[in-house]
């Protein structure tokens, strides 16, 4: 009795496991192949943005406020969400943003010591724009494919798991044909199929769960607070901008304070990479500036909140904050993305994220001419009857 159990139980999540990989293996392709080239952007991109770069000089950069009224000039009628400050070689870079009626997403790059135009990109064009379409929503409405993709790796965790069970060898005398391609001139197709199926998908499940654990923690915000509140959060894990607490208004030359934050932040953060500030929406919100502590990272920025009438620095109860008061619960949140391209272990965790989801990739392919060839086997052929002549 209990061995059929087990033959049931076996049989019912080989179904399941057949009957997902089946309506998600698609889904799951294209979205393990864009993530693959989405993890080399910024090294891809590096070869010809020379437009980043200029020569430095020995004198300030321009005020905040006149790089907002250069960039408003060049792209008029659109809102700024924010004005990066980097090092005394690179353009500022000028965010402009709005979610509706439809995305609008360009950049301006300006000299940041005499304000002068350098290049106005679309990021919303472009190979990578294009990659990142498909691995968000398939390059389908928003509504719809942002959806299917999010529900698909959602299923692709129930997908691994059900699959590391049927992996598991009956017997000992099995173990070395699950963990090893051993393969002879001999070997058909098939077996090498299964064996690719299941080797390399044995090897790469762990990071396989950890690339869809992590994407489901950006798809889903009640996956997001799930996994924030069981890892002990207390705070609000949202992104909260807090309001300022003066009404009292200084300006200096009738110039806006906040042209008074960038120097003041390159002195107290002398290791910082760039600064990227957002001007106030209305006259209570506070300045919003984002301190980016490592090239490439965003879990160890610090985001800093200033009184736009004071320039008095204000706590907010967010996760987002100083990344030096962040709690455990905090960070796993804040590194969720980096671990999700393989980022937070450098070049070296970008290409096991890389291989990871370029294998991934493979799985569905092959499961695909798995079922196929059990499904569709050639009937074999019957056996004709030699006819003899009796006449001569």
């Amino acid at each position: 009795m209990a061995v059929s159990k087990r033959k049931n139980r076996r049989k019912t999540i080989l179904q399941l496991h057949k009957i997902l990989g089946l309506t998600t293996g698609t889904v799951l392709f294209i979205v393990s192949i864009t993530g693959c080239l989405w993890v080399f952007k910024e090294e891809i991109e590096s070869f010809y943005d020379d437009y980043k770069y200029v020569n430095p000089e020995k004198r300030d950069f321009i005020t905040a406020s006149k790089v907002k009224r250069i960039a408003e000039q060049i792209i008029p009628e659109k809102t700024i969400h924010g004005v990066i400050y980097s090092q005394p070689n690179e353009a500022i870079e000028v965010v402009f943003y709005e979610a509706e009626p439809e995305v609008f997403y360009q950049s301006v790059f300006l000299n940041p010591y005499t304000g002068d135009f350098i290049k106005k990109v679309n990021n919303n064009s472009g190979f990578f724009a294009f990659v990142l379409k498909g691995h968000l929503r398939l390059w389908l409405p928003d509504a719809i494919g942002s959806r299917v993709v999010s529900y698909s790796i959602l299923l692709f965790l129930i997908i691994v798991i059900s699959g590391l069970f049927l992996w598991w060898p009956k017997n000992k005398k099995n173990w070395r044909q699950r963990l090893k391609l051993d393969w002879n001139s001999k070997t058909r197709w098939k077996r090498k199929n299964f064996d690719l199926h299941t080797v390399t998908g044995f090897y790469i499940s762990s990071l396989g769960l950890i690339l869809a654990f992590t994407g489901c923690v950006m798809a889903f915000n009640w996956f997001y607070f799930i996994v924030y509140v069981a890892a002990g959060g207390d705070k609000a894990p949202q992104f909260i901008i807090p309001e300022s607490t003066s009404t009292y208004v200084y300006k200096s030359d009738n110039m806006p304070v906040y042209d008074q934050l960038i120097p003041l932040l390159y002195k107290q953060y002398k290791n910082a990479k760039s600064f990227e500030l957002h001007y106030p929406e209305n006259d209570t919100t506070s300045v919003l500036v984002e301190v980016s502590n490592s090239r490439g990272l965003y879990y160890n920025m610090d985001y800093l909140f200033f009184d736009q009438h004071t320039l008095q620095e204000i706590e907010t109860p967010s996760i987002y904050g100083k990344y030096k008061d962040a709690k455990f619960a905090d960070k796993v949140i804040r590194m969720n993305y980096d671990i999700h391209i393989g980022a937070i272990g450098g070049i070296v965790g970008k290409i096991i994220a890389f291989l990871t989801s370029l294998i991934c990739a493979t799985l569905p392919v092959s499961g695909i001419l798995l079922w196929y060839g059990r499904s569709y086997k050639k009937k074999p052929m019957k056996p004709t009857r030699k006819t003899i002549d009796i006449t001569n």
